[in-house]
Order: C-alpha cells, then sequence, then structure tokens
C-alpha cells in the first residue's frame, strides 16, 4: 500500500530494493512450456524406450554391419559383378574444371608467366589432390572451355580434346604426363619430403594400361614424337575452326616450350638432388652410377 502513491523512477527503485535480483539460481521457465516426455512405467507399453523384447536388439551385442535380421544379405542375394574387381586399387583423378582454372588465375593463385604442373595446382590450396585415396594427379575437365581465355603451359595427368582445343586456341601449350605414387607424394608436399633429407625421386614410366595414351600426339603425351605434336596441333585447330597461334614468334617461347625430362618431377630439380631446406643448399650426387641411375 506504501507503493501505491509511487509512480515513475521512484516507483522502479523502490521495485529494485524489493525484488530479488535476476541470477541463474532464480530462472525458471514459462508455465507449461516443458512437457515431461518418457511415459509413465505400464503406459502405453511401458518404459522399453524403443527396444522391443527381448533378443539382440534389447541388449548390448549390436547386430554386424550387413545383417539383414535372418535374411539373405545383400552380398549373397546378387551375383559377383566382376566391375568392382581390384576397384580399390584404381587409378584415381580428381577433376578440376576450365573454369576453376580460369578463375584461379584470374584471383592471382596461379602465376601464368610460368609452366603450371602438378605442384603448382595443389599448392593453390583449392585443388585436393591425396595419394592416399589413390589420387594420381588431375583430370582437367571441359566445363567453361569457352570462358577460358588464358595463354598457358600446363601439364596434367588426364585431359580431353575439347580441354586441349581450348588452351591451344589461346596460343597455350597442354601435355599430359604420367605420375607415379611416390613421385604424387613429392609434388603434392615437397616441403615435407624435402625436410626428411630424401633424394628427389625419378619418376617412373607409365604402366601398360596407360601408356598409349601418354604415348600418344592426340593426347599431347608427354612420351609422344614433338613432329607428331605439331600435326596434330594442326589438324585439331582445322577440326574446331579455329586458327593456330605460331608458339615461334611468340615472346613467351621459351616459357612455353619448357618441360621436363621423363624422369623429372620438379622443373629446374634434377632426380638425385637432396633439397636442404635448413641450409638453403642442394647436395648433387658425384658417383658416376649414381647419376646414372637417376637419369637412366
Amino acid at each position: 500500500m506504501a507503493q501505491s502513491g509511487l509512480v515513475g523512477r521512484e516507483l522502479a527503485l523502490t521495485m529494485l530494493r524489493v525484488l530479488p535480483r535476476v541470477c541463474l539460481g532464480n530462472l525458471r521457465p514459462n508455465p507449461g512450456s516443458r512437457h515431461k516426455k518418457k511415459r509413465g512405467r505400464g503406459q502405453h507399453g511401458g518404459d522399453k524406450h524403443g527396444f522391443g523384447n527381448k533378443g539382440s536388439g534389447q541388449r548390448q551385442n549390436f547386430m554386424r554391419t550387413g545383417y539383414e535380421t535372418g535374411n539373405t544379405p545383400f552380398y549373397l542375394r546378387f551375383g559377383f559383378e566382376p566391375y568392382y574387381k581390384g576397384h580399390h586399387l584404381r587409378r584415381q583423378y580428381p577433376p578440376m574444371s576450365l573454369e576453376q582454372l580460369q578463375l584461379l588465375i584470374d584471383t592471382n593463385r596461379i602465376d601464368t608467366s610460368k609452366p603450371i604442373d602438378l605442384t603448382t595446382l595443389v599448392n593453390t590450396g583449392i585443388i585436393p589432390v591425396k595419394p592416399d585415396w589413390k589420387h594420381y594427379g588431375i583430370h582437367l575437365t571441359d566445363e567453361g572451355a569457352d570462358l577460358f581465355k588464358t595463354k598457358i603451359n600446363i601439364e596434367v595427368q588426364w585431359t580431353s580434346e575439347p580441354v586441349i582445343a581450348a588452351i591451344e586456341r589461346n596460343g597455350g601449350v597442354i601435355r599430359t604426363a604420367f605420375y607415379d605414387m611416390n613421385s604424387v607424394y613429392a609434388a603434392v608436399d615437397p616441403e615435407r619430403h624435402f625436410k626428411r633429407g630424401e633424394p628427389i625421386p625419378r619418376r617412373m614410366l607409365p604402366p601398360a594400361d596407360c601408356l598409349e595414351y601418354y604415348s600418344s600426339a592426340e593426347t599431347r603425351g608427354y612420351l609422344a614424337d614433338p613432329e607428331k605434336i605439331s600435326e596434330e596441333r594442326l589438324a585439331l585447330a582445322q577440326k574446331y575452326g579455329y586458327e593456330l597461334p605460331k608458339i615461334e614468334d611468340d615472346p613467351d617461347y621459351d616459357m612455353l616450350n619448357a618441360r621436363k625430362d621423363p624422369r623429372q618431377i620438379f622443373y629446374g630439380l634434377e632426380p638425385g638432388w637432396v633439397i636442404s631446406l635448413k641450409d638453403k643448399a642442394i647436395l648433387k650426387p658425384k658417383a658416376d652410377y649414381l647419376k646414372e641411375y637417376y637419369t637412366s
């Protein structure tokens, strides 16, 4: 009754003095906002919690993966498919489109004044190549071929004819090259490889099932004859109806003509060299048998 005559600021100050402060100890949900979810004992089937009556489903010995409660399992109902034979050993090539490549160039993640290889693409941080997942390199796809407008010298592991035409139409050069698993490990993470103090491995030749692909001039294989590649460049330009730029007259001829040795992994670094990042030095083999081994 004493507060009935108070108004405004005086009433608010009086209420603060009398009422308790809000804290975690006196917070309560609104009445009726929370409902009890658990049903009572013996009501609507009791308190089995969805595990039913007896059996392995009620106990902790859970059924194994693929068990179909007494039915014939999937792998026995259907016959063997030869397609899946050795599927876990097949080489995988994660895709990268020409549209993605153009975006990486436009955002200055790739320097077009230098040759582009597997190490360059992985160092962008956008293209994932995981050797543990049987990734053997990059598959360059033709998505965004009409948007690609850059002159580059690129080396990928797998590609198609429209991609080759899109790059050569802009005065660029493309090659397909094989990397074995040890070479992929080194190319994907060079710093980790150099810190081990191991020599740069020599790149192995492609296996028999893809030797024809990397030896073909049509796919711009790195083992193909350069004269046949020149002929195929002209034939592809006539097929797609564009004028083939002359690389010989290009001011960037040295960059466009740069290529690796079939045994080489990094540009400017030979197999057998040991890179010391701590000392910033390169150790080269001097024994003749080592030179012959890494260059053979």
